[in-house]
């Protein structure tokens, strides 16, 4: 529930382009445009005469180094904004657990568990590939290609979809939602190095009073935002990955009762993570050199490469189709009545557009091995954009198939505000005379 002065401050207030604009960068067809375009720009300028100027921007380091905050630009985005992505994510699931689809076991059981299998397919298909291929150590990589984002595959959705029933953006979410949870909890446990207890520790104390501020209904920024910094520099000291800090600190935010406030910081926070933190991270981790036709061709038939695009294309619509068969066929989960199986594998294909937060494992699993980091980016690039022109083609013919039955329903030929088809019922209905 919005705060009612927030919202008579927003309406009165004296920015009305900040606010014009800061609702166009909520839209979910913005946030994937933008981030398609800086992932764009980037391969550009990586690739032009001008590659060594993006390599010294993306390098540059700046920040206290007593405080373990010496970081460069690209670790800077990594680290610190994509925190303000994965706190509202935290807004999301807390959410959702809460108040949404997944309060509900037997009604989030299916998509729940087409998340599970959606991250496993795809992490068993790319540890084959490079043990098959003779490279075993790559495997550190396995969980790259497991991971959803939720913002592209949303707005590829929202822009296929002026017909197709909204269960389908509900499994959509419900099944992103849990993706994101899942990564979050591989990013905690399996690309944390060097933990130091004493850090974490410490990080409890600003998160805790962040969390009493926010339940009580305490809420202005020069409080909060100092509270969730120093939460977030003290989870990054610690040696776990400091987006962590924010899906905590996005789960202390009440959903429901007199103080709920996350609706209010989804709104205010993510227009910031749609229109500047998501876009200015695909730009710095985007970046890859190819090196001519011949180097594109040996990074594309890399065993990283390969596990990565096979991951994503393959075994992320496997995963969650297969899964999803699975449980209706021998479970007592069922699939939503508006749905067909054909929009199932719709969404199943588009689950496959990684990028993000398999951009952010990526750089964890091999941010020591340039080449295989190379790998990984072009990987992602390319089978994120192969699984959304495949989900394209699917949802596009689902969506001309609803539409061909609206226009049937909807059909009023003699304009007499009854639809034809109620009235041949009716008439069908009517004993003969």
């Amino acid at each position: 529930m919005s705060n009612p002065l927030s919202s008579r401050l927003l309406t009165r207030g004296s920015w009305p382009e900040a606010q014009r604009l800061a609702e166009i960068l909520r839209r979910e067809t913005v946030g994937g445009v933008l981030l398609l375009v800086a992932a764009g720009a980037a391969l550009v300028w990586a690739n032009s005469p001008w590659s060594r100027s993006y390599d010294a921007l993306s390098d540059f380091t700046f920040g206290s180094a007593s405080l373990h905050l010496n970081l460069s630009v690209s670790a800077w985005a990594a680290d610190g904004l994509l925190a303000i992505f994965f706190f509202v994510v935290g807004v999301e699931l807390k959410r959702e657990f809460v108040a949404g689809d997944l309060r509900d076991p037997r009604r989030a059981a299916l998509p729940i568990l087409a998340a599970v299998g959606g991250m496993a397919v795809p992490a068993a298909i790319f540890i084959a590939i490079n043990v098959a291929s003779g490279h075993p150590e790559n495997a550190v990589g396995w969980a790259v290609p497991t991971a959803t984002d939720i913002a592209f595959a949303v707005a590829v959705l929202a822009v296929l979809s002026t017909h197709l029933p909204s269960a389908l953006r509900t499994f959509l979410l419900t099944l992103a939602v849990v993706d994101d949870l899942l990564a979050i909890i591989v990013i905690a446990f399996f690309y944390t190095d060097d933990l130091s207890p004493w850090a974490l520790a410490l990080a409890l104390v600003p998160a805790a009073l962040f969390a009493i501020c926010v339940q009580r209904g305490v809420r202005p920024w020069w409080l909060l935002v100092p509270l969730a910094v120093t939460t977030w520099a003290l989870v990054h000291a610690s040696g776990v990955h400091a987006t962590v800090a924010g899906v905590v600190l996005g789960f202390t935010v009440p959903v429901l009762g007199r103080h709920a406030s996350a609706e209010d910081f989804e709104r205010r926070l993510r227009p910031i993570s749609a229109g500047f933190a998501v876009p200015v991270f695909a730009f710095f981790a985007a970046g890859v050199t190819v090196g001519g036709w011949s180097g594109f061709v040996t990074d594309m038939v890399s065993p990283v490469t390969l596990g990565v695009i096979a991951g994503l294309v393959i075994g992320k619509p496997l995963g969650v189709f297969g899964t999803s068969y699975l449980l209706a066929k021998f479970t007592r989960a069922n699939l939503d009545d508006d749905l067909a199986w054909r929009d199932v594998l719709g969404v199943s294909l588009l689950a496959g557009i990684g990028f993000t937060v398999s951009l952010l494992i990526g750089e964890l699993a091999f941010g020591h091995d340039t080449t295989a980091s190379d790998d990984v980016k072009i990987g992602v690039l390319a089978g994120s954009v192969v699984a959304g022109l495949l989900a394209s083609v699917v949802l596009l013919s689902r969506n001309a198939a609803y539409r061909r039955i609206y226009e049937i329903e909807t059909l009023d030929a003699d304009h007499d505000g009854v639809p034809d088809i109620y009235e041949a019922r009716q008439d069908r209905s009517q004993p003969d005379a």
